[in-house]
């Protein structure tokens, strides 16, 4: 990430923390009178990479605000959906984890995997119907493919 993008990016969590902001505009006024250009397309990146998302106030308007973070557990419920409804088999050897899916469903699997941000992976690799998880070691490898068989059976 470069010096700009991450001083750019602190300044858009700066500014949402202290106004209610409602639109990618407002939020790029601001930002320019901060001192900073952009574009629509660069800030709706931001916004996305930042995961921030719009909530409801008490006066009925809308503003951007982080999302909350999601209480670590060893899978999220998201990871339960779609391992149950796209995987159809899955095996380990040493400290990588091969993941079959359901054609199509191989990037969103290896995307909930990511955003578990896991300590035991250290990265995952799709394809169409395959995801390669790459385990830190081989017993993170064999509990990864237990708490797998505990949510597809």
């Amino acid at each position: 990430m470069t010096a700009v993008k991450s001083q750019r990016q602190a300044k858009i969590l700066e500014i949402i923390s202290t106004i209610n902001v409602e639109t990618q505009e407002q939020l790029l006024l601001e930002l320019e009178q901060a001192g900073f250009r952009s574009t629509q397309a660069t800030i709706s990146r931001d916004i996305k990479e930042l995961r921030i998302v719009k909530e409801l106030t008490t006066l009925g308007t809308y503003r951007y605000t982080t999302a909350a973070k999601e209480v670590p557990t060893s899978f999220s419920n998201r990871l339960n959906t779609i391992f149950r409804e796209c995987v159809t088999r899955y095996d380990y050897a040493q400290n990588l984890v091969v993941i079959h899916t359901l054609p199509g469903l191989a990037a969103a699997a290896a995307s909930a995997i990511d955003s578990m941000n896991l300590s035991v992976v250290v990265g995952t690799l799709a394809g169409d119907d395959t995801v390669l998880v790459i385990m830190r070691d081989n017993n993170a490898a064999a509990q990864f493919c237990g708490e797998i068989s505990n949510l597809t059976n």
